[in-house]
């Protein structure tokens, strides 16, 4: 299906392990996180019911992928071994794999090795890097050698550093030669299915993460699937004098605004909200004004 309301007109298709997901059409990731301190209450899933559960509500509402992670990367986070993020993902892997072998299966991790395991043992389909490559080094290898679509982020610092290091001269100059240098790195090694994140929250301030949502469609040069998340950030909630837990309405407006210019995947903790704005904002882009 062509989607019209989208500015992106580069790569469509992504391959996940033989089913080819077509990014022309706005798409729903599902955030399920088997961590303790997750900004958001609600995405944190402390058992395998609990997982259970959540995947079911997730996929049933229309989820198009679900990103399960086991490291949280909130600002000041705390840093866990790789033992421990396999011992919360792989049960949890596990758990949605045996429930739904069907949908696209996204682990977000930094540590190439976690990659490994989690595409060859249990039937990953992308990996989603916060670092891009910088925490972990082997990763590009590790995405290269298991040639499996590849989101990354833009971050600066880390999760335990990054509110610290959130200055630029000229922001929107850097993130893009940081991703150019590293698609062409990628591009080199043979990996053909990337997506880019520019990262909202992640060593940026407020007013880093309006320029960059007000200048996302710059990103439709590089011709790569984008995707955004949004979800109940302090970028809303903040602004809004409210808590995470209050802060739907201000993720489905950006949201919104993010499909306006451009994304072609919503990253979110509220699946029917953002399957609801997508369905209307296809409607409103299938219209020719003539009214039903």
């Amino acid at each position: 299906m062509e989607y019209k309301g989208t500015l992106f007109s580069g790569k469509s298709l992504i391959n996940c392990r033989g089913t080819l997901l077509d990014l022309s059409y706005p798409r729903v990731m599902g955030i399920i996180n088997v961590t303790p301190d997750s900004f958001y209450r609600g995405s944190r899933q402390a058992s395998l019911e609990e997982i259970r559960r959540q995947s079911d509500r997730m996929v049933e509402q229309g989820a198009d992928i679900i990103d399960v992670g086991g490291y949280s990367s909130r600002p000041g986070a705390v840093h866990i071994s790789q033992q421990e993020e396999l011992n919360r993902l792989l049960p949890a892997l596990e758990e949605i794999r045996k429930n739904h072998p069907e949908v696209i299966v996204s682990v977000d991790t930094f540590r190439p090795e976690i990659a490994r395991i989690v595409v060859k043992d249990y039937q990953a389909d992308i990996i989603n890097d916060i670092s891009a490559g910088e925490m972990g080094p082997g990763m590009f290898e590790a995405v290269a050698d298991l040639q499996v679509p590849y989101i990354m982020m833009h971050m600066k610092g880390t999760p335990q550093d990054m509110k610290q290091k959130a200055h630029y001269e000229d922001m929107m100059r850097e993130i893009f030669l940081y991703f150019s240098a590293k698609v062409d790195q990628l591009r080199k090694m043979g990996l053909n299915d990337i997506i880019l994140d520019p990262g909202f929250g992640f060593g940026k301030t407020i007013s880093h993460n309006y320029e960059l949502l007000n200048r996302l469609a710059d990103f439709q040069v590089f011709g790569l699937p984008l995707l955004v998340g949004l979800s109940r950030k302090s970028m809303i909630y903040k602004v809004l004098g409210l808590n995470p837990e209050e802060a739907l309405p201000g993720t489905i407006a950006l949201n919104t605004l993010a499909l306006n210019k451009g994304a072609n995947i919503l990253r979110v903790h509220d699946v029917k909200a953002a399957r609801d704005i997508i369905t209307l904002h296809q409607k409103l882009a299938d219209s020719d004004g003539s009214g039903d």
